[in-house]
């Protein structure tokens, strides 16, 4: 283990050792895990970024080819609350069944 000279402002200073006397740990926990946190939500943002530039669009649309034009069992359907966006438009639907049609045709 290393150690590590920060220099906090007081006020921040006196909110962290509240915090963590609440939180009944040490300062030195509090803020590791709060650094741990922050790390890692900034390297997931770089992992996505980084599978997202692997992405093909050609990819996706052929994974999605292979999904039969069926309608879903009950308890996988969408719920039918007024949010407009989880609900498919018709022009999404009929891309999805002549994108489907051409893969079943393709082979």
């Amino acid at each position: 283990m290393s150690a590590l000279s920060l220099r906090l402002p007081n006020s921040l200073h006196e909110r962290a050792r509240d915090l963590a006397r609440r939180e009944g740990v040490s300062i030195n926990q509090l803020v590791a895990s709060a650094l741990a946190e922050k790390m890692s939500a900034l390297l997931t943002e770089e992992y996505l970024e980084a599978r997202a530039a692997r992405g093909s669009r050609g990819k996706f649309l052929a994974a999605l080819a292979q999904v039969p034009d069926i309608e879903p069992e009950a308890h996988d359907r969408l719920p039918s609350a007024p949010n407009k966006r989880l609900q498919p438009t018709k022009a999404r639907a009929t891309r999805a069944r002549k994108a489907s049609a051409k893969a079943r045709l393709r082979g």
